[in-house]
């Protein structure tokens, strides 16, 4: 056994300096960190890949700054692996925490906000979550298919950030 772990260090070049590491050993954590990644990813849920929401988009980056050391070398390979895997099961089981409580989950993954009621546009709430008219004109044009407010009946800020509209006469 002692013997593979040797090979297996020499390979990856487990406690050499990342400057000294080689473009083979890189390769070869690079494989190895994808290959990781993949099983963190059937093991996570769907909606993290789709960044639906903030919650979701941090797991991403923070998954893959963690990852890019293990494989650069400026942490070390197999404890950052490991991270990698119980940050994953963290948001598994906050997800899951969503899921069971409605309050849990608008902590963590925010609230939907009214911002055109009855052809009506909420300027406040839009500018609290920093939608300006150009960019509701713009969704209602891609989305709704409309470009008049008063074809409206409902427009929200969903937790993801998407502009969701409702017509009138829907």
């Amino acid at each position: 056994m002692n013997a593979f772990y040797d090979s297996a260090a020499q390979l990856l070049g487990l406690g050499i300096e990342p400057k000294d590491l080689t473009f083979l050993q890189v390769s070869l954590r690079g494989v190895i960190v994808f290959v990781a990644t993949l099983v963190m990813v059937r093991f996570s849920s769907k909606r993290s890949l789709a960044e639906k929401t903030a919650f979701d988009a941090v797991l991403i980056v923070v998954v893959a700054s963690v990852l890019a050391r293990a494989i650069n070398g400026s942490a070390p390979f197999f404890p950052t692996l490991g991270v990698g895997f119980v940050l994953v099961i963290l948001h598994r089981i906050l997800g899951v925490a969503a899921y069971h409580s409605h309050a849990f989950g608008c902590v963590i993954k925010g609230r939907p906000a009214v911002i055109v009621q009855n052809g009506k546009l909420n300027r406040e709430t839009m500018r609290r979550n920093q939608v300006s008219e150009h960019d509701l004109e713009e969704d209602m044009r891609l989305t709704a298919k409309t470009e008049h407010v008063g074809a409206i009946k409902i427009a929200r800020v969903e937790r993801s950030g998407d502009i969701s509209f409702i017509k009138a006469g829907s």
